[in-house]
């Protein structure tokens, strides 16, 4: 997809966002209209340098987001469609793409479907959505038993070998595209087999080609998922894992291995990178200090792939995974607290570079130094037009934990393009 090739994600955990109540009665009460909250920093987004944003989870849900019960209803805590349309209207007039989280792995129990069959039993026709086990004296209202998600109990997943289930999918991600939306980020999408979702985008692309699809893939053989599940792109979680942990222990060994099994992912796909998000330790923990999260910010923006930045990051925000990843943002940027304004300017620096290479996107790294405290690469313009357009252009990164960490990256004719 040639719009997604100078997409800069900035991705936010809308419930945690807004301050919505997570666990409780709120999920199921009246519509707390607060997608207004997200539109108040659009504009953050786009002075940070951002040209889209990456939503997790918008639809009604019993708690977290995760255990969807309504594809086609925004989560009331968030608003209802007339916000959800605003939203849009306003990112769009800003030039800000929108990628949704598509959760169809697995639902919550309180799905539609899922409460007609424990209502109906075997006979009812939403049993196809499920694999399910039904017990010798059932009753209505007794629930069968069920694949739950991970052994999660409140997460019922669906049967992927249902015509029905694929079409179900198909019109949601078509329902939503219809509404203005861009790209899709598919939850959990190494639990589904490769041939649901080939089944899916190719129904979806009939009739939106210009849609992006990013699978969430942790493990496994990346290239392969990509070319047999129609996807155009998955979660970098190798190079996510050797940024933090060669900042933390300071051995640039391991991100020297990683940036080579990126580069041959590259042959096939281009990357969805990152240094967080919602589900794992904030990158200024996890590698050290704020001031080693900003040369982690230095490799996302250097290497070749699609970066997506979540929210706080940027702000040096700190945070355990599954404690604090998911915080509250202030009514505006304007009450941001001043800790985070060095990292701020780093990473808007940094994105500024990313927009003067666009060629970065499918560039080739070479390493040239590396010692466990510093790691000197070069970055060169790879394959297709925008390279071409490059020649002749590269980037020297140079990377230093040896006493305060530091960063430099220069221009092939040796003029400083950014240094921390």
């Amino acid at each position: 997809m040639t719009w997604v090739r100078n997409t800069i994600w900035w991705h936010v955990y809308p419930l945690g966002f807004v301050g919505a109540q997570i666990r409780g009665d709120e999920a199921a009460g009246p519509v707390q209209h607060r997608f207004g909250r997200l539109e108040s920093w659009l504009d953050y987004a786009l002075e940070l340098g951002a040209s889209g944003v990456m939503l997790g989870p918008v639809f009604a849900s019993e708690s977290h987001g995760y255990d969807t019960i309504d594809h086609y209803r925004i989560d009331p805590r968030l608003g209802d469609l007339d916000d959800f349309d605003h939203f849009v209207l306003e990112a769009k007039s800003r030039g800000l793409r929108i990628c949704l989280d598509g959760v169809f792995n697995h639902v919550g129990k309180r799905f539609e479907a899922f409460r007609e069959v424990v209502q109906h039993g075997p006979s009812a026709p939403q049993a196809a959505f499920f694999e399910l086990t039904w017990p010798q004296c059932w009753q209505p209202g007794m629930e069968p038993g069920y694949r739950r998600f991970e052994g999660h109990g409140p997460l019922v997943e669906l049967d992927h070998g249902s015509e029905v289930v694929a079409d179900y999918v198909a019109g949601v991600m078509k329902y939503w595209l219809g509404r203005g939306v861009d790209a899709w980020r598919l939850d959990a999408a190494y639990a589904v087999p490769d041939g649901f979702w080939a089944k899916v985008i190719e129904q979806v692309t009939a009739k939106y080609p210009k849609a992006w699809f990013v699978g969430e893939v942790i493990h496994g053989d990346y290239p392969q998922i990509v070319r047999s599940s129609g996807m155009d792109s998955v979660t970098q979680y190798e190079l996510w894992k050797a940024i933090w942990s060669s900042l933390a222990d300071e051995n640039f060994f391991e991100l020297t291995h990683a940036l080579g099994r990126h580069q041959e992912f590259l042959e096939t796909f281009v990357p969805l990178t990152f240094v967080g998000n919602h589900d794992v330790t904030r990158v200024a923990d996890a590698a050290g200090s704020a001031a080693k999260a900003v040369l982690a910010a230095v490799v996302l923006f250097t290497v070749p792939g699609i970066p997506a930045v979540y929210y706080g990051d940027e702000q040096a925000f700190t945070g355990v995974k599954t404690q604090g990843v998911r915080p509250p943002m202030p009514s505006s940027p304007a009450e941001l607290a001043g800790y985070g304004q060095q990292t701020y300017d780093a990473y808007r620096a940094l994105i500024g570079l990313r927009r003067r290479h666009p060629w970065l996107v499918r560039g080739r790294v070479q390493v040239r130094e590396v010692t466990n405290q510093r790691l000197v690469y070069q970055v060169l313009p790879g394959r297709g037009k925008a390279a071409a357009q490059a020649e002749g252009q590269a980037l020297t990164v140079t990377l230093d934990l040896a006493g305060q960490p530091g960063a430099h990256v220069a221009d092939i004719d040796g003029s400083v393009e950014f240094a921390f």
